[in-house]
């Protein structure tokens, strides 16, 4: 498959014709989501073409209260099909061993691999997707703008980011326009300052 065709191809598509070309394409598609602000948009433009896709939730278990209040009213406006994954061990065992490392710390990677990795990785050998919707976008850090609308991962999954060239203002309108919220309060314990990556993109 040659993705830097597809891109030119989908360049001037918006979001919805993005999602229909790739659910079209798609056997076993699955979408992520971590609630974070203006992810009802993609959760809605994907589950308006698809309702029973399934929304993997990689809950880090360091949400804030408005976060989590957020996902449960999201998960029911939208009857999501969603599929939670934890981290093996709890976040009051987890705050004996190391807290939360500051990103400089040796112990950084081994806590991102426990709260982010390693749950995400079980849910992608759960569902063995083909197609992978994200959120991501062009200006949220400087390696996801080296991607593009369709990119491939190291494992071959095709992964599309139907908002990929929009900005916070676009999909602000997008989520009034279809009575959606979005959350602010949202913390990432893996990332600490907002143009870092996690690491599920990367890998």
């Amino acid at each position: 498959m040659d993705v830097e065709e597809i891109n030119e191809s989908l360049r001037d598509a918006g979001p919805v014709s993005v999602i229909r070309w790739a659910l079209e394409l798609a056997k076993t598609p699955v979408l992520t989501t971590n609630f974070r602000p203006y992810e009802a948009a993609i959760l809605h433009a994907v589950t308006q073409q698809q309702s029973d896709v399934p929304v993997i939730w990689c809950d880090t278990g360091y949400n804030t209260r408005r976060t989590y209040e957020h996902a449960v009213r999201t998960i029911a406006g939208l009857n999501l099909n969603i599929d939670v994954f934890v981290p093996e061990y709890s976040v009051g065992y987890r705050d004996v061993l190391m807290g939360i490392p500051h990103h400089d710390s040796d112990l950084h990677k081994e806590f991102t691999r426990q709260v982010k990795l390693e749950p995400f990785h079980r849910a992608m050998a759960k569902y063995s997707p083909d197609v992978w919707f994200t959120n991501i976008r062009k200006d949220q850090t400087e390696f996801r703008s080296g991607l593009d609308i369709v990119s491939e991962t190291q494992d071959g999954i095709l992964r599309v980011s139907p908002f990929f060239n929009w900005n916070d203002d676009q999909l602000q309108q997008y989520l009034e326009e279809h009575g959606l919220e979005s959350e602010e309060n949202y913390f990432d314990p893996t990332k600490v300052l907002e143009n870092r990556e996690c690491g599920l993109h990367t890998q």
